[in-house]
């Protein structure tokens, strides 16, 4: 180990744990010399080096998924790379399921594994006895099986990513104290150690458990929380065999882990400790481990004695209550920070030695070209805001998340804690007509309306409990009357200056350039195509646009949008640009030289100012075939088709209170959205609801939207477009606009259109009415083609509908099947939409 600080760096990671090890081994094992990491005590030290080493892959979501498999494949070769053992037992891992609504969600799983082609197999009791014999079954349902996962010493795994580190010419340094971060507008430009100060071209965060210390070296405030999460190890016995797989039993809240000649039995319990809140984890508790809370051990142990009877047998060799870092909602934490442009973001890893493989790689690809490799919305960092970095919210979240880690995962089922917190005007009078909320990026938001006789709460299942009823009710509502909608958590961005037009232009795929009271659907694509956002563009007037994107999506589309304002950042080993500044590097120094170096810029947008109005305005989406008769009550403009079209807006005086009518529908009926100045939103929600009255007017929640939406088959972000899809494939080029001038994505998008795609999007109508939700396996001719992307039940067409890519060759075959629950349903092709294809409830 070097015993001096190098001057400068292309990248430093902070924090010499798992995560960091893997991260500074993928950047060096692409070549990349450059690398220092830096580790305030010894590797390992913080969660890693009493993590119990579990490896499991599945997810929900294919990407996650293939992060977890990044792994795997990493830990299978891994020794042989470094010539060091990471003692990894690749014995596979058993889930069981005691309850029927738990085999559903294994059903449900393993349709999904199907799906992306995921080795999982579904055993009977008896088999899942076969695979670990030390438990009893004559409860189970059954269980799956993953042949690929296993289990891994978390010690000998960080110390092969070490050596590799070490072979491949980065630099670690022990028993280095990072001090400070010093900033210059939005740059870490050194990294201040008690041993030295370092230039720096690129900062990683991966300092664990003093993840959110580090943050505030640079004045920023990142959602990493740490609660306590206790395991035990029993004494050695000749009764446990050699080659177990980890074994999974969430219905009793607990793992095992096989360890030679015992057991680690630990668990995620309904309530655990916060860990210093307020001040964050103490710097010099880097091995530290709480007192056993033997009322937590219980609740989890009693239940793993009456599966695994052995565990009375054999005493206690150790307990372990350690400190492991969590997020508001329970998933890492990584990505670019907003605010910064050279610091990204690696930590909450709740399963860090799973994830390690993945997320090394992964955020090597992102700070290297500007890109993960696949889309990792779930693990952004962006999808939180400053209300979840908040210490009270960040840790009653926390909380929460962790004790629903076993828990069944219901389809619509939010979350109970840190709650009201942000609420429209209209809150209060939903909830008295029924609104039963969720949330959304802590807005509160109305899911359905109670009727009749159903009570104003959720009701779980995999079945859509009720909805026949209540959501039903809402959709029919909506495709026959007249509906009023909240939807005034939409973020609001205000894009104004000399320049925003072309500013836009250049970001946008369709043509943005329409004359004041124009909008625009549109999409932001990467350079590669993908799909970075999915919005709508209002020019309010010559020098000023409004773009509406989704509530829980305002922190990542602005920071991507601020981050093409000036000049695009591109990096090699030499050189970083941006923020209209070169770095270069001279000598071991990170020096500015203007634009010297013949780098292509894109285009520098200077006078372009963007303002969040969120809060200043509230919306009411009223929408139906009778919604023109109801708006004309309260309304003195012209409201025909002829004098307010389609994708056009307006100043207009909703009685007597101003507000922007934007004709647009995302349910597929005639609609308007209004925005209305906040204190002016009751009274408009009032004088609409009773012109409304003689008309039926409903309320409605965004559940009914879900379902109105795929009868349109009308996409989410997120879901349907992310950015491992282009327009293209999603069916939506014919928004492109190739003669508006240069936009960024155009050289791919043109290269995408004369190759040709590989797969298409389309809406798939089931003959059974099967509960679907998304991930559920396609097949053609039997065999496995594809993953749905979304699903729900089309309540006017009465069938249940699912959105989903299949792979070109098969746009013209018919013999289509899509598994839900275990069950398949014969599937069609629906061309273009199935409910009003010639767009005449829109246009009228």
């Amino acid at each position: 180990m070097s015993k001096t600080l190098p001057n400068s760096a292309s990248y430093v990671i902070i924090g010499g744990g798992v995560i960091g090890t893997s991260i500074a081994f993928h950047l060096t094992r692409c070549g990349v010399k450059d690398v220092v990491l830096l580790e305030k005590a010894s590797l390992t030290e913080g969660a890693t080096w009493h993590a119990a080493g579990l490896v499991g892959q599945f997810r929900s979501q294919q990407n996650l998924m293939s992060l977890m498999s990044d792994s795997v494949q990493l830990f299978d070769g891994l020794a042989d790379e470094t010539g060091q053992d990471p003692g990894w037992c690749k014995f596979g891992s058993l889930r069981l399921a005691q309850s029927g609504d738990r085999w559903k969600e294994l059903l449900k799983s393993f349709s999904a594994a199907q799906a992306v082609g995921f080795e999982m197999h579904l055993l009977t009791p008896s088999e899942a006895g076969d695979v670990f014999p030390l438990i009893e079954t004559g409860d189970l349902v059954g269980a799956a099986f993953i042949p690929a996962d296993g289990y891994i010493d978390p010690n000998s795994l960080t110390q092969a990513y070490a050596r590799g580190i070490r072979a491949n010419g980065g630099e670690i340094f022990e028993a280095v104290m990072v001090k400070g971060l010093r900033r210059e507008r939005n740059r870490i430009t050194q990294v201040v150690t008690d041993q030295g100060t370092i230039e720096v071209g690129t900062v990683v965060n991966a300092a664990g458990l003093w993840a959110r210390q580090v943050g505030w070296m640079a004045g920023v405030e990142i959602p990493a929380g740490v609660v306590e999460h206790q395991y035990l190890v029993t004494e050695k016995s000749d009764k446990i065999p050699p080659g177990l797989p980890a074994l999974r039993d969430p219905d009793g809240g607990y793992y095992a882990k096989p360890e030679p000649g015992a057991l680690a039995i630990g668990g995620w319990e309904r309530e655990t400790r916060k860990v210093n809140p307020r001040e964050g984890f103490p710097w010099e508790n880097e091995r530290h481990l709480f007192d056993a809370d033997m009322d937590r051990l219980e609740e989890f142990f009693a239940p793993a004695m009456r599966r695994i009877p052995l565990l009375g047998e054999l005493g206690m060799r150790s307990i372990v209550n350690g400190p492991i870092p969590i997020s508001p909602d329970g998933e890492p934490i990584m990505g670019p920070l907003p605010g910064l442009d050279n610091f990204f973001v690696a930590c909450a890893f709740t399963s860090g030695i799973a994830a390690s493989g993945g997320a090394g790689k992964a955020l090597a690809n992102w700070m290297m070209h500007g890109d993960p490799g696949l889309d990792l919305w779930s693990f952004d960092v962006r999808r939180f805001g400053p209300l979840h970095a908040g210490q009270r919210f960040l840790h009653d979240r926390a909380v929460e998340s962790y004790s629903k880690y076993y828990a069944i995962h219901w389809p619509g089922e939010e979350l109970e804690s840190a709650r009201g917190v942000r609420r429209s005007p209209l809150y209060q009078t939903l909830k008295q007509q029924g609104a039963v909320f969720g949330a959304k990026f802590g807005w509160e938001r109305a899911n359905w309306f109670s009727y009749g006789d159903i009570p104003q709460q959720d009701v779980h299942g995999f079945d859509r409990p009720q909805q026949e009823i209540t959501v039903g009710r809402e959709h029919r509502a909506a495709r026959e009357a007249v509906v009023l909608i909240d939807m005034s958590s939409f973020t609001k961005l205000e894009i104004s200056g000399a320049q925003a037009c072309d500013f836009l232009q250049y970001l946008s795929v369709a043509n943005v350039d329409r004359e004041p009271g124009g909008a625009t659907y549109t999409q932001l694509c990467n350079e590669r195509g993908g799909i970075e956002a999915d919005v709508t563009v209002i020019r309010r007037s010559q020098d000023c646009f409004w773009l509406i994107t989704g509530s829980g999506l305002g922190v990542r589309d602005r920071h991507w949008i601020e981050s093409h304002l000036q000049v695009e950042r591109y990096r090699d080993n030499d050189f970083e640009v941006s923020n209209d500044e070169l770095w270069t590097r001279s000598g071991e120094q990170w020096v500015r030289s203007g634009e010297e170096s013949g780098l292509r810029n894109s285009p520098a947008f200077k006078q372009v100012e963007i303002r969040d109005i969120t809060s200043a305005y509230g919306v009411i989406n009223l929408a139906g075939p009778l919604a023109r008769k109801v708006l004309q009550k309260v309304c003195d403009d012209d409201l025909s088709h002829a004098a307010f079209p389609f994708m056009s807006a307006r100043d207009v005086r909703i009685g007597y209170a101003p507000a922007l009518a934007y004709r647009v529908t995302y349910i597929g009926e005639l609609g308007w959205e209004l925005y209305i100045p906040s204190e002016y939103l009751q009274y408009v929600y009032e004088e609409l609801q009773q012109a409304g009255g003689e008309f039926g007017i409903t309320n409605i929640g965004y559940r009914a939207i879900d379902s109105l939406r795929l009868e349109k088959r009308y996409l989410a972000w997120g879901a349907d477009i992310t950015p491992d899809y282009n327009p293209i494939e999603a069916g939506l080029d014919f928004l492109i606009d190739w003669n508006k001038g240069d936009f960024i994505g155009a050289e791919a998008l043109a290269e995408i259109i004369r190759e040709g795609v590989q797969r298409k999007l389309v809406c798939l109508a089931l003959d059974d009415s099967l509960p679907v939700f998304g991930g559920e396996a396609i097949f053609c001719d039997g065999e496995v083609v594809s993953q749905t992307s979304s699903g729900n039940f089309g309540y006017t067409v009465g069938k249940s509908l699912v959105l989903g890519y299949l792979p070109v060759e098969l746009l013209e075959h018919e013999n289509f099947m899509v598994e839900a629950f275990g069950e398949r349903s014969q599937a069609s092709i629906v061309k273009g939409a199935i409910y009003d294809p010639k767009r005449e409830k829109i246009l009228c």
